[in-house]
């Protein structure tokens, strides 16, 4: 089992900041690069696919050099055609590398996502060395108390907890985390830290939580990187992240790392947390698309084409032997260019 590397953003997936921590999780992942991008935050939003699309968008642009392949994974309510348990919207999830989740209601994504197809293959690809990315809603659903900030922020209801989507209670962990920390938009009369609500309010929620619960803190257009082989927290971004422990509170700056142990004594899962099924369809799923070829051999091979067009014998054949260095030979046929993978 290889722990692939987990992202929490306060905010701004697509500001500058956000598009290094991108970067630096890119460099660290094996090519292709593989990105999925689910609609669940925001899919009760008539703009769902839009609201992804723009983190789509951005990182196609922002990670150009690694050429990547971005789905948009429709998984948008349970019980409805694009449900996080349908297996044909869910394909791409299954190869992905780099999964992402972001913006929309953390309320409605823990509602939507927990005990799903969907969250078993994510966190069956995350021990597959899939990396991770939660940035606002998401960030705050996947720990194991929400903040229901809309709920109080904005339809004024009494400040309450709901059950998160708990993904460290695989690891033995009990953290919950709150992005925007130190969100300002408020100004001088209303304080809108702690995800908007205010540190009064905050305080009422944290009060409402397990003591033993560790709280993460993200500040905005700042995050942080866990690494579970090397066992540690970078901060990133251009402010901090703070952790809080019973009355404790230690604040981390852009450009430092922590312990992962300060967010709880970690134990390893095991694939027979999961159910075998899941296993199946994402082993299925890679033993089908490794008979695929790659998209750099079948650039290769369009290149060779024209090349073979233009009478350039000497480049078609340079363009064979990469691409047969890739594992692919290229058969001439009264059809034209075909390729054939190489027998092992």
């Amino acid at each position: 089992m290889t722990l692939g590397r987990i992202a929490f953003l306060g905010s701004g997936e697509t500001s500058l900041a956000g598009g290094r921590i991108f970067e630096t999780l890119a460099r660290l992942l094996p090519q292709p690069l593989r990105i999925a991008i689910l609609e669940t935050p925001a899919g009760f939003e008539l703009n769902a696919s839009l609201v992804a699309g723009r983190v789509g968008d951005f990182l196609k642009t922002r990670l150009g050099n690694y050429k990547p392949s971005i789905d948009l994974i429709p998984a948008r309510k349970k019980g409805a055609e694009f449900s996080p348990d349908n297996p044909n919207i869910l394909k791409p999830l299954m190869q992905a590398n780099l999964i992402f989740m972001g913006p929309g209601s953390p309320s409605y994504l823990a509602r939507q996502l927990k005990d799903t197809l969907a969250w078993d293959i994510i966190r069956a690809r995350h021990r597959q060395g899939a990396t991770l990315v939660f940035s606002s809603a998401a960030t705050i659903s996947v720990g194991e108390w929400v903040l229901p900030v809309y709920e109080i922020y904005k339809v004024g209801e009494d400040v309450h907890i709901k059950e998160g989507l708990n993904f460290f209670s695989d690891f033995g962990m009990r953290v919950s985390f709150v992005p925007h920390w130190n969100n300002a938009e408020g100004g001088v009369d209303l304080d809108t830290s702690r995800c908007f609500i205010g540190m009064d309010r905050f305080a009422q929620w944290r009060a409402l939580i397990p003591a033993e619960t560790i709280i993460v803190g993200l500040d905005e257009h700042s995050g942080m990187i866990l690494d579970f082989e090397k066992n540690n927290c970078d901060v990133h971004g251009v402010s901090s992240v703070t952790v809080m422990k019973n009355a404790s509170a230690e604040m981390y700056p852009a450009g430092s790392s922590f312990s992962l142990s300060e967010l709880g004594t970690l134990t390893l899962p095991s694939e027979a947390d999961l159910p075998a099924a899941v296993w199946a369809m994402i082993t299925s799923a890679n033993q089908a698309d490794e008979e695929k070829p790659p998209q750099e051999a079948l650039a290769l091979l369009e290149q060779r084409k024209h090349a073979r067009t233009n009478k350039d014998f000497a480049a078609s054949d340079r363009l064979r032997d990469e691409i047969a260095a890739l594992g692919w030979k290229v058969k001439d046929t009264k059809e034209g260019q075909q390729l054939e993978k190489y027998k092992s």
